[in-house]
């Protein structure tokens, strides 16, 4: 086993540390996409405010917001919600 391995992952033996590497390398590739998804969803979100403004509506329907906060507290839990409230502000901003 290489110290550098050790030191990059945790891991005692370099099978341990090649496991690791690699799931890292997914992890980022994952996040990747996940970081592209979401500015695409800042994007739609962006056309829907533009519409319901330029229609007379508010900038924020929490009718809407609720139902999305609900979604994903129901599939992913308490931290679920956490989430939805990160994405909705990234794609509303502060109210």
């Amino acid at each position: 086993m290489t110290a550098t391995a050790t030191e990059r992952t945790g891991a005692r033996t370099d099978e341990a540390a090649t496991v690791i590497a690699d799931a890292r390398e997914r992890i980022d590739a994952l996040d990747d996409r996940i970081i592209g998804l979401i500015q695409e969803r800042m994007a739609v979100s962006t056309v829907i405010q533009e519409a319901r403004i330029a229609s007379g509506g508010r900038r924020v329907n929490l009718a809407r917001e609720m139902e999305i906060l609900n979604r994903y507290r129901e599939a992913l839990g308490k931290p679920g919600t956490t989430l939805a409230m990160t994405l909705l502000e990234l794609c509303r901003g502060r109210i």
